[in-house]
């Protein structure tokens, strides 16, 4: 049967097993669409674009030393796909259609359709779900419905699989190398050169983080100016590494790892499984999709509308020092620190009670990470109007958080150079300490709410 492997977001060469079945039933031709105005519809940011072409021009080479040959197609929207697809297949007497499951509601809409469109033609279209441990519908409770709740989510998970010792498929390919031609459809804007994208050094990555980091993930992981995260969201928002990938390392290291859910060293494990949470929700729950409130009850809450405000917050001008370096971050990075996540999505959504999906948006748009289940996840547990979310009353207070979090201020002054010589003592809320000096007040803004003030218009607010 002549086979066809299509990439998505699954841009890895070891760990697919879709890919290598797909190789063992004789594939010898691949394809990868280019969907620039979907992406655009998406709000996909630049940055992880960028990461994306440099990735699959990474794997259409080396699969080329294989004999595999990867066509890149431009298909503008995911509608574009369908015809583009059937006609490649017509072109190459393409019999069988191997891909990974995507979970989005375009997504699956697509697949939809071109699963129909298969078998009027007589193509078979085989879907895997290689970005998850436990399939979708997988892990329900006794009435057989999702969990709505993380921890029962997590012991079910954990119950079904901490027995098992999990192994990678071999690769296979047998090497045959043929040509590649450039195209300027993989040509990016090189804004996410600083992240290696070639697998021995991702393999290094995973390794030193697993084997040096991974116990200290818990001491470490709420500091932002240490490096005590794995670094590895975007290669898992692209799907360059898969979470059984990393379950196989870190079992290699630690093989009671899912038998001591109480360990320190089993925390950085325990966001895997949020992450497989955050996609379990999103199949079940297609208005996740849509941008929709998980929990209806606060469809009745009153956003405001204030243009200046979230444009101070998107520019780091709030006047409170780590809600603004953490925006600094995410928009000169394209990356921001999971803790400042949280603070500044607070910040968002209860200080200037501005709609989460705001905010939700502006992630994408600059997130090298930036991936749909994980990101509206988050943004609705901060708002308090997502699954499992913290509750409404709990208010981030950003000056605390900074004292607790940054406490002298080495962050701060990272991405703040104007608050260089503010004593440690003062940094994490200066404005009196600058008007003692005399300083100018363009020097460092105004806070533009009183978090008092606002705490109280939010609880008022998400109560009724």
């Amino acid at each position: 049967m002549n086979t066809l492997f299509w990439f998505r977001r699954d841009l890895r060469l070891f760990s697919n097993e879709a890919l290598i079945e797909a190789l063992n039933n004789g594939a010898n031709q691949a394809i990868f669409f280019v969907c620039e105005k979907q992406w655009q519809q998406h709000n996909t940011a630049p940055i992880q674009i960028d990461l994306l072409k440099r990735r699959v021009k990474y794997i259409r080479e080396h699969l080329a030393d294989f004999g595999v040959t990867l066509h890149v197609i431009s298909a503008p929207y995911f509608d574009d796909c369908d015809d583009a697809l059937l006609s490649f297949c017509d072109k190459n007497k393409i019999e069988h259609i191997v891909a990974n499951t995507e979970y989005e509601l375009n997504e699956v809409n697509r697949d939809a359709r071109i699963l129909a469109k298969c078998d009027d033609k007589n193509i078979t279209f085989t879907l895997y779900e290689g970005d998850l441990i436990a399939p979708v519908g997988s892990v329900k409770n006794q009435s057989n419905e999702m969990y709505k709740v993380f921890t029962p989510f997590k012991n079910q998970w954990l119950k079904q699989h901490q027995d098992t010792h999990f192994s990678l498929l071999p690769w296979t390919a047998k090497k045959n190398k043929i040509d590649v031609a450039s195209t300027d459809l993989l040509e990016g804007d090189g804004s996410s050169e600083k992240w290696p994208i070639d697998d021995d050094s991702l393999a290094s990555i995973v390794d030193n983080f697993i084997c040096d980091k991974m116990s200290s993930y818990d001491d470490q992981r709420d500091i932002p100016s240490i490096k005590g995260t794995s670094g590895l969201s975007p290669y898992l928002a692209l799907g360059i590494v898969s979470t059984k990938q990393l379950l196989v390392n870190i079992q290699n290291r630690y093989p009671d790892i899912l038998t001591t859910s109480k360990s320190k060293t089993f925390t950085w494990v325990n966001e895997l499984i949020w992450r497989e949470f955050y996609r379990h929700l999103l199949s079940e729950y297609t208005k996740l999709s849509r941008g929709e409130n998980f929990n209806e009850k606060y469809n009745a809450v009153k956003w405001r509308k204030s243009d200046s405000e979230f444009k101070a917050w998107c520019e780091g001008k709030t006047g409170y020092p780590l809600v603004d370096a953490a925006m600094r971050q995410l928009v000169q990075t394209g990356w921001m620190h999971n803790r400042l996540r949280m603070v500044v999505a607070s910040f968002l959504t209860k200080h200037l009670l501005i709609d989460w999906r705001e905010g939700e948006r502006f992630f994408m748009q600059h997130l090298i990470d930036g991936d749909l289940a994980s990101n509206n996840g988050g943004w609705q547990w901060a708002a308090s109007t997502g699954c499992d979310a913290q509750p409404y009353f709990r208010v981030f207070n950003p000056i605390t958080q900074s004292e607790r979090f940054d406490p002298n201020g080495k962050f701060i002054r990272k991405y703040l150079p104007e608050l260089e010589k503010v004593p440690d003592k003062h940094i994490h809320f200066p404005h009196a300490y600058l008007a003692s000096i005399g300083a100018d007040k363009q020097c460092y803004w105004p806070a533009i709410v009183d978090h008092k003030a606002a705490r109280e218009r939010a609880l008022a607010a998400f109560k009724v």
